[in-house]
């Protein structure tokens, strides 16, 4: 199935999941110009959405449109200069534990208007503003949420080679982002495959300090962002791994914080311009050196 967006094209792309054998797609976002030149390398970015958007990487798939850059390319009609890729996670379960997944409705996913876009919504956030709670002992704090992108890693690296191998993509500039979840899984995919990224952005998932070694040492540069009132993924989470990678690593390493948002704060991250342009700026010398 392929659907045009302004002149850029959204597609699917199926592959055999390693997981289990099933066949799956994954969307793959051309953006503009991509067609008029043969030649042109473009910037690749891989999303990892987060756990209410999980699904069988097949009817499920529209529901990775609903938060992220593929949002914004589809629904808000932006003009992004790279080609996304954004693969959907297995369900393992999940369904059965999060009410917000087994009732999800497909009239939550975003449709592309004829005329103009959706208005834009965000999160109430619940109380004041607070410090947070300081993890002291992190030997005692799971590095991962259970179920999450690790599982399919070995997809996503198979994803990665089939989008270069078969696209134009620019080998130094291939970033990865993602949200809660996704954020997660790409501080994982970070510390297993540093010198596969050009540069990572995590939204509202932390990063934890056994994490930080390889992605210091590979220099690789990191902006990660937290909600202020997050009551699902706490902003105080991120300072002990934050604070390793700032004292090991000698890349460009930012933290930002919005103070006044809850959880959902993807979405002005992903409305505004600037995580694009610094992401655009990185570059990684040797790419793909493991």
């Amino acid at each position: 199935m392929q659907k045009t967006v302004s002149d850029g094209q959204l597609t699917r792309q199926s592959y055999i999941s390693e997981v289990d054998g099933a066949e799956r797609e994954y969307f793959v976002y051309l953006p503009r110009g991509y067609a008029a030149s043969s030649s042109q390398q473009w910037p690749l970015m891989l999303f990892l959405h987060g756990n209410g958007e999980r699904g069988d990487g097949r009817q499920d798939l529209d529901f990775v449109l609903t938060h992220g850059p593929l949002y914004e390319v589809w629904a808000q009609k932006r003009d992004l200069p790279f080609i996304i890729i954004a693969p959907q996670l297995h369900m393992f379960g999940m369904d059965k534990k999060f009410a917000y997944i087994a009732n999800r409705s497909r009239d939550s996913i975003p449709a592309r208007q004829e005329q103009g876009t959706p208005e834009r919504t965000y999160f109430s956030p619940i109380g004041e503003m607070q410090p947070g709670e300081m993890v002291d002992e992190w030997g005692q704090v799971a590095p991962l949420l259970p179920d999450g992108w690790e599982r399919v890693e070995q997809d996503l690296l198979n994803i990665l080679q089939h989008t270069t191998e078969r696209l134009r993509v620019d080998q130094s500039r291939i970033y990865l982002t993602g949200i809660s979840y996704g954020g997660f899984g790409t501080w994982y995919m970070a510390s297993r495959h540093p010198q596969k990224f050009a540069a990572i952005a995590p939204v509202v998932g932390w990063g934890h300090p056994d994490f930080m070694p390889s992605i210091a040492e590979a220099s690789l540069p990191v902006w990660a962002f937290a909600g202020g009132r997050d009551t699902a993924v706490q902003k105080s989470h991120f300072f002990g791994g934050i604070n390793k990678l700032e004292q090991e690593s000698d890349a460009e390493v930012r933290f930002t914080i919005h103070e006044d948002m809850a959880h959902d704060v993807w979405r002005r991250v992903y409305e505004g311009q600037d995580i694009y342009d610094w992401l655009l700026k990185q570059r990684r010398e040797s790419p793909g050196q493991e």
